[in-house]
């Protein structure tokens, strides 16, 4: 991706997002721009209007830790956008953000089996590994069935991503569609700036902004998040409305894959599902060996 044209739509639709009253400015009269004019962010990211609109042009390589951390603030830029501003700083620099090789365009490789026996060790949750690419690598049993409507009769590998934009069966598993498109869009766009080198990633940013109108319109917006921790609602064609917590967890040995686990409040409606999730995958599981037995 062209990294000067990344940093320059990131810094002007934060720019434009926040309004004069906002940053403790009066508004004044005639005013021509959304939010922030670049002498108003210059003025307080104490850096010369000349100097920051250098930055804006996209001409970030170089920059102090200091201007970058000054003009976070004034952008008053969250915690993953400060960490999306500097991955594209070190990607203007030629400085790796993870330590991670270059990726090309290549299928995901095979987990590794001590990672499929973590996962399989699992079983009140979904627990699935999910890579930058938003591609579900593998799950425990209860995410194999949880996932169905995603990873459906198989073939290539499934995509949260593909699911989420192409299939129109996502608008029924995800009750809240919108805040998932939201949210999907911000990690993607939040990767591609910790490692502008994945083609894979590129060419899947491409297929979904030709194919859906929603993603292109999310991706031109430069939103950017960290999943992390937090609640979803789901509903799941077996068992119905499903309230879940979940955690993100970093996998070390392989970066940029994370593991993450959905767990329902216990005593809940939703544990209470959960449990026949898993009751239903069972005997999903048995049927399909007595009927592969010689």
């Amino acid at each position: 991706m062209d990294n000067r044209a990344e940093v320059r739509e990131f810094l002007m639709t934060r720019r434009a997002r926040v309004s004069p009253d906002a940053a403790g400015l009066p508004a004044g009269a005639n005013r021509r721009v959304e939010g922030l004019r670049r002498s108003e962010v210059a003025t307080l990211a104490g850096v010369s209007v000349e100097y920051y609109a250098k930055l804006e042009r996209g001409a970030i390589a170089g920059a102090s830790a200091a201007v970058l951390g000054a003009l976070a603030e004034a952008l008053q830029l969250d915690d993953a956008e400060r960490a999306h501003l500097l991955d594209l700083a070190r990607a203007a620099d030629g400085i790796p953000t993870s330590g991670r090789a270059r990726r090309r365009g290549s299928r995901p490789g095979p987990l590794r089996p001590s990672l499929q026996w973590a996962l399989s060790s699992i079983t009140d949750g979904v627990a699935f590994v999910r890579d930058p690419r938003q591609n579900l690598l593998a799950t425990n049993e209860l995410g194999r069935a949880f996932y169905s409507p995603v990873i459906g009769d198989g073939g290539r590998t499934p995509n949260l991503a593909r699911f989420q934009f192409l299939d129109p069966a996502s608008r029924d598993f995800y009750p809240d569609w919108d805040l998932f498109a939201h949210m999907c869009v911000g990690v993607m766009r939040a990767e591609a700036g910790r490692d502008p080198h994945d083609t894979a990633l590129q060419e899947l940013v491409g297929e979904l902004s030709t194919r859906s109108e929603v993603f292109r319109r999310l991706w031109a917006a430069h939103d950017v998040r960290r999943h992390g921790a937090g609640t979803k609602r789901f509903h799941h064609p077996i068992v119905g409305e499903l309230t879940l917590a979940y955690e993100e967890l970093a996998i070390t040995a392989e970066p940029g894959n994370v593991l993450l686990v959905y767990t329902a409040e216990p005593g809940s409606p939703s544990a209470e599902r959960l449990r026949l999730l898993a009751s239903w995958a069972a005997t999903q599981e048995t049927a399909a060996t007595f009927e592969s037995s010689p």
